[in-house]
């Protein structure tokens, strides 16, 4: 289970505090699959980073399955269970895939045992087991192996920030697929995104605006209403 609260998140820029985050209270029970919308700016990836440990509140504090992990680094928060899946995957030229889901799983993989995680996010395993980690892979390509690492990784808590930014329809179609996939395992999973496909496939949509949670509740209740004032932004106001 994850709980914040009263999370808040100042920066000063030229000499002025401003406000990211405001008294954000958040409690997620286990097997939540959570989506996190609003406007752009409105602190949406700030508070994912801070979840996963990227940044740390000003004020609050944040407990993971009741431990108190506010000042845990991000590395500390992966030993715990949490995974945090960025906009724009790292590439590692050099660096195999089966490199890569060897590391995030904490002990060597025969092919085989490596080919399943790909197979998990629908990437031809035999293709991809031996190639690096380059640019010579898509964005959508990236971002499924990512998924991967997670699911190698074995995590209690994925987090995903945007994760269709960059990516195509094509891309895009197939991500939303695997996330369906995540979806019937066990495990909480937080996605910051304003697409509606993903809306679609939520348990529980939360609402931010200019730093606060204007809004919380089951997808049948707040869907709606979303969709029908997304393009004048009433719902935001």
């Amino acid at each position: 289970m994850l709980e914040l609260k009263n999370i808040s998140f100042t920066v000063t820029v030229s000499g002025e505090k401003k406000n990211i985050l405001e008294n954000i209270n958040l409690l997620l029970p286990d097997s939540m699959f959570a989506v996190i919308t609003g406007p752009n700016g409105s602190g949406k990836s700030t508070l994912a980073k801070i979840i996963a440990g990227i940044e740390s509140p000003t004020e609050g504090s944040i407990l993971f399955n009741g431990k108190d992990i506010t000042k845990m680094s991000i590395a500390e928060r992966a030993k715990e269970g949490i995974g945090f899946a960025f906009q724009q995957p790292v590439r590692f030229k050099g660096i195999t895939i089966k490199d890569l889901i060897e590391l995030a799983a904490g002990k060597k993989l025969n092919t085989e045992e490596a080919c399943a995680y790909l197979s998990e996010v629908g990437l031809c395993a035999a293709e991809y087991v031996t190639r690096e980690m380059d640019s010579s892979l898509s964005g959508g390509e990236l971002k499924r192996i990512e998924i991967a690492m997670l699911l190698a990784r074995n995590v209690q808590l994925s987090i995903f920030d945007e994760p269709e930014a960059g990516i195509d329809l094509w891309s895009f179609q197939n991500l939303t697929g695997v996330f369906e996939k995540m979806k019937q395992k066990k495990g909480t999973v937080i996605i910051i995104s304003h697409q509606e496909r993903i809306l679609n496939i939520a348990d529980t949509i939360i609402v931010v605006t200019s730093g606060k949670i204007t809004a919380q509740g089951q997808k049948n209740d707040i869907l709606p209403a979303l969709l029908k004032d997304i393009d004048t932004c009433k719902f935001f106001k």
